[in-house]
């Protein structure tokens, strides 16, 4: 049983590294890198939630600086773009 959730967790690893790849077409855009690479940080912290609490956490708590700093450059972008 354990084995089918990793499956199902590289499956969704995958899916979003595909769609990280993927360039949008139209008004789509595709994700920010640091993003991406958040959510599968997130997805890697739930994957390894039994090994031990500090490597989950550890995983959260990456994703979380991540996603403060993609906010700060995305701000800081707009800022000089008016």
């Amino acid at each position: 049983m354990e084995y089918l959730y990793m499956g199902i967790i590289a499956l969704i690893v995958a899916l979003l590294f595909l769609l990280y790849l993927w360039k949008g077409r139209g008004t789509a855009s595709k994700l920010p890198r640091l993003t991406t690479i958040g959510l599968i940080l997130i997805v890697l912290g739930i994957a390894f939630s039994d090994t031990g609490r500090l490597i989950s956490y550890s995983f959260f708590g990456i994703a979380i600086l991540l996603s403060i700093t993609d906010i700060v450059i995305i701000r800081k972008n707009k800022e000089r773009s008016i």
